[in-house]
């Protein structure tokens, strides 16, 4: 999947059960103190940021809305060089030890997309089996920006101790992205094993194993709505040209990141659409909590360019509505399992200048925007 340094490359290169929450009280809200709030960012309030260097992303909640897992390759953390698993709090507070972020992968080889599971063990993908080292990266091939994909990826499962990892998903080709259902039954994740890159269901009663997608192209980054019924995902489907070229490259380990849509389908894959065609990349898709909308992020308001942000979208492709206005990248959106908060990555910073670094932020969601929202502006 996506790697943390992928995510500003991005920026430059392409140009759960849970109900709507009421917003928080705008007597209680300071805008003066909202440094990191853009104009126009009318549904968060109170943003706050988590991590401060290097690239962190695809934070996610836990299921009691306490912690976040991610990956980082902030080498104020992980001096190893390529991505690893970390837990934090998701108010900011040390945790029980004292310590701000504790790593919970082997801290070798390179790991992406950890998720938690009810019981609050935790599931990512690592390459850590065939070898300590970072898997070297390649970004263009036939003149065109590439993510790798891994056939040393397996998927794993440990504690937030940081304890040895047990194998839940192996076997040759990639696997990774792995999202967890509500009722923690499911697992949800991408494989090549088909020699495709397809979206998989894995029943963590039985051990069953379902494919849910089967058209040619890149199907990933899938989560479960809130009532476990439905997925979404983003997907490329080539035709032509473009077919041949998604072999090749898939042949050389290599996925071109460009041209994704959202797809919603049944849990086991029945029913699949596509919510909306748009230009450039539609990814990361995340259900609101009320299950009839999605957020996720896109470029296809600068016809595939640099600038990324989030926006929201009713299942019928309808209500298209923008989210952040920051100027730069915003993408990994989660809502807390309550609904009353975002997670998110950016390059955002207070000073409203240009950076390298993405960072993990958290904002309080505004379901309906006061006054005190609509006209918020920066000194």
């Amino acid at each position: 999947m996506l790697t943390v340094r992928s995510v500003f490359l991005i920026s430059l290169l392409i140009v759960p059960a849970c109900t709507p929450n009421s917003s928080p009280p705008a007597e209680a809200y300071d805008p003066a103190s909202d440094s990191l709030r853009f104009p126009g960012e009318v549904h968060l309030r109170n943003i706050r940021q988590l991590t401060f260097g290097g690239n962190n992303a695809e934070a996610y909640w836990s299921y009691d809305d306490r912690y976040l897992v991610f990956q980082s390759d902030w080498a104020a953390i992980n001096p190893q060089g390529c991505d690893q698993i970390f837990l934090m709090r998701a108010d900011g507070r040390p945790l029980a030890n004292g310590e701000r972020y504790r790593l919970l992968s082997t801290g070798k080889g390179r790991t992406t997309c950890a998720y938690f599971l009810p019981d609050g063990r935790v599931l990512y993908a690592s390459t850590h089996a065939t070898g300590p080292e970072c898997p070297p990266v390649q970004r263009t091939a036939e003149g065109r920006y590439v993510w790798p994909v891994y056939d040393t990826y397996d998927i794993y499962i440990t504690d937030t101790t940081g304890a040895e990892p047990e194998l839940l998903i192996g076997g040759p080709g990639y696997d990774a992205e792995a999202t967890v259902s509500p009722d923690g039954r499911y697992v949800v994740f991408t494989s090549s094993r088909t020699g495709d890159l397809e979206l998989w269901r894995y029943d963590l009663q039985t051990g069953e194993l379902l494919q849910l997608t089967h058209e040619l192209g890149y199907d990933g980054g899938a989560f479960f709505s809130p009532d476990g019924s439905k997925i979404v995902w983003r997907a490329s489907r080539p035709t032509g040209e473009a077919a041949e070229r998604y072999r090749r490259l898939l042949a050389q380990g290599l996925v071109e990141p460009t041209d994704m849509d959202l797809f919603v389908a049944d849990a086991d894959g029945s029913n699949p659409r596509r919510v909306i065609q748009l230009p450039g990349s539609q990814w990361a898709p995340y259900f609101h909590p009320d299950g009839e909308r999605i957020i996720f992020a896109s470029n296809h308001h600068t016809e595939g360019g640099r600038l990324f942000d989030l926006f929201l979208i009713r299942l019928d492709g309808t209500g298209l509505e923008q989210i952040t206005h920051s100027g730069t990248f915003d993408a990994f959106p989660m809502f807390s399992r309550d609904g009353k908060r975002l997670v998110f990555a950016s390059n955002r910073n207070a000073r409203g200048e240009p950076s390298r670094e993405t960072n993990i932020f958290v904002a309080d969601w505004v379901e309906h925007p006061e006054p005190v929202d609509l006209n918020f502006g920066r000194e």
